[in-house]
C-alpha cells in the first residue's frame, strides 16, 4: 500500500488507528476519535494529512481552453490566484471526477483530483477524452501528473486562520476560493489556498513532499493555544457529510450524473462547449430522472450507501442511499438518498429504508445538514 510523506509522523502518534484506504495507509482517526476530532474543527480547528490526493498540471498554449472543455463549469472569467470547483464528465453526462482547478499562471492550471481517481484521471485528461484520443490536443499543451511531488495538509475550522496567520502573517488576505502561489510556511515555499472540505473556513496547504513534516509539526506547535486536534478520515467524512459535500463513489460516479447529484450551479450550460454538455443539455430538456435530498432517521438504524429507499407502503424501491452516518452536531443519524423525480415528496414527509431487511422510518429534511456562514477577516 501506499504511504504519503507523512506518515512516519502521525504513525508514531498514541493512539492513532491506521486504515487501507484506495491503496493508502490512513489514519481513519487519533487519540481523541472521531467525535472530538469533528466538534474541533466545528469549534476550534483540526488537521488532515490529504497527500494521498492527485495533483495535475496541464500548462501551455490553449491549456485554458482545454481544462475548459474538459469540465462543466466556465473557466473563462478564471484569474490567475484563483480556485474553482468542477465536476469533469464523459460525453454522456456520467462524471469522471469532481476536482478544484486553481490558475497558477496564464497558461498554467493546477488540478487536485481524488485520490483513487488519479491516474483513470490523468489518462482521461492526458490522452483518452475525445479530444486527445482524435489528435486534436494541441502539440503545445502538456499534461503531467505531478502527484508525487507534493503533500497537501488541510487546516480547518473557526481557529484556522489565526493558526495560519502566526505562521503566515498574509494569511488573512487569502480570499475564499484564492491563493497565494508562494506562501512559506515553516521556512518552505507552499501554496497557500482558502479552500476545504468541511463546510468551515480553513486553508489548504501544498508543499514539496520532503517538506511535509516541517510543516505539519509547524502548525501542530501552532495550533496548540487553539485547540486544534490532528483529524482523521472519519472526522472528515461526517464533516463533509453535515455540509453536504459530495464524495465520488458515492453522490456522483460515472452512473449518477452532476444534474442528478443536484451540482447543476457547477455546470454551466450556457458557456459554451464541453465534454459531456449535450448529454446533460439532453438530460436536462427530457427531465433530470433523480435527485439527491437529504434525510433523517426517525427509527433506529444507519442508513449505509447501497441500502434501498422505499416510499412509504410501496414494494419498488425508488432509490437508493449514497451516504449516511451519525451527526456529530445534530446528535441525530441523516444521509444522503438519490431518489426518482416525481415522486411528490417533500419536506417532512417519511420514507422507508431497508437496513438489514427491515424497513426502517426516515424523514426528508432539508440540506445542508449543517452550515456556517464564511467570514474572512477584515469583513
Amino acid at each position: 500500500m501506499k504511504r504519503t510523506p507523512l506518515y512516519d509522523v502521525y504513525s508514531a502518534y498514541e493512539g492513532v488507528k491506521i486504515i487501507e484506504f484506495g491503496g493508502w495507509e490512513l489514519p481513519v482517526n487519533y487519540k481523541a476519535g472521531i467525535i472530538s476530532e469533528h466538534n474541533a474543527v466545528r469549534n476550534a480547528a483540526g488537521m488532515f494529512d490529504v497527500s494521498h490526493m492527485g495533483e495535475i498540471i496541464v500548462s501551455g498554449q490553449g491549456s485554458g481552453e482545454y481544462v475548459n472543455w474538459l469540465v462543466t463549469n466556465d473557466l473563462s472569467h478564471l484569474g490567475i490566484g484563483e480556485v474553482i470547483y468542477s465536476p469533469m464528465c464523459y460525453p454522456d453526462g456520467s462524471v469522471v471526477d469532481d476536482l478544484i482547478v486553481y490558475r497558477l499562471d496564464s497558461d498554467v492550471y493546477f488540478l487536485v483530483v481524488n485520490a483513487s481517481n488519479t491516474d483513470k484521471d490523468y489518462d482521461w485528461i492526458a490522452r483518452e477524452n475525445p479530444v486527445a484520443s482524435s489528435g486534436m490536443l494541441p502539440d503545445s499543451v502538456a499534461v503531467e501528473n505531478v502527484s508525487a511531488n507534493y503533500c497537501q495538509i488541510a487546516v480547518q475550522g473557526p481557529a484556522a486562520e489565526k493558526i495560519i496567520s502566526s505562521l503566515y502573517p498574509a494569511a488573512g488576505a487569502v480570499g475564499f476560493f484564492t491563493f497565494h502561489r508562494d506562501a512559506e510556511i515553516a521556512g518552505c515555499r507552499v501554496i497557500l489556498s482558502r479552500t476545504g472540505y468541511t463546510g468551515e473556513d480553513g486553508f489548504e496547504i501544498y508543499g514539496a513532499a520532503e517538506s511535509a513534516p516541517a510543516i505539519w509539526n509547524a502548525v501542530i506547535e501552532a495550533g496548540k493555544p487553539y485547540n486544534l486536534l490532528p483529524c482523521g478520515l472519519g472526522a472528515r467524512d461526517t464533516l463533509r457529510l453535515e455540509a453536504k459535500l459530495p464524495l465520488y463513489g458515492h453522490e456522483i460516479s460515472a452512473e449518477i450524473s452532476p444534474l442528478e447529484a443536484n451540482l447543476s450551479y457547477f455546470v454551466n450550460l450556457d458557456a459554451g462547449d464541453f465534454c459531456g454538455r449535450d448529454a446533460l443539455l439532453k438530460e436536462k430538456e427530457e427531465g433530470i430522472p433523480r435527485t439527491l435530498r437529504g434525510i433523517k432517521m426517525i427509527d433506529k438504524g444507519v442508513a449505509r450507501q447501497g441500502y434501498p429507499v422505499y416510499l412509504t407502503g410501496e414494494n419498488q424501491a425508488t432509490g437508493m442511499v449514497t451516504s449516511g452516518a451519525k451527526s456529530p452536531v445534530l446528535d441525530e443519524f441523516i444521509g444522503l438518498v438519490l431518489i426518482k423525480r416525481g415522486t411528490g415528496l417533500k419536506i417532512g414527509d417519511t420514507l422507508e429504508i431497508e437496513i438489514h431487511g427491515k424497513r426502517k422510518k426516515a424523514e426528508l429534511v432539508k440540506t445542508p445538514f449543517y452550515k456556517k456562514k464564511y467570514v474572512q477577516s477584515g469583513q
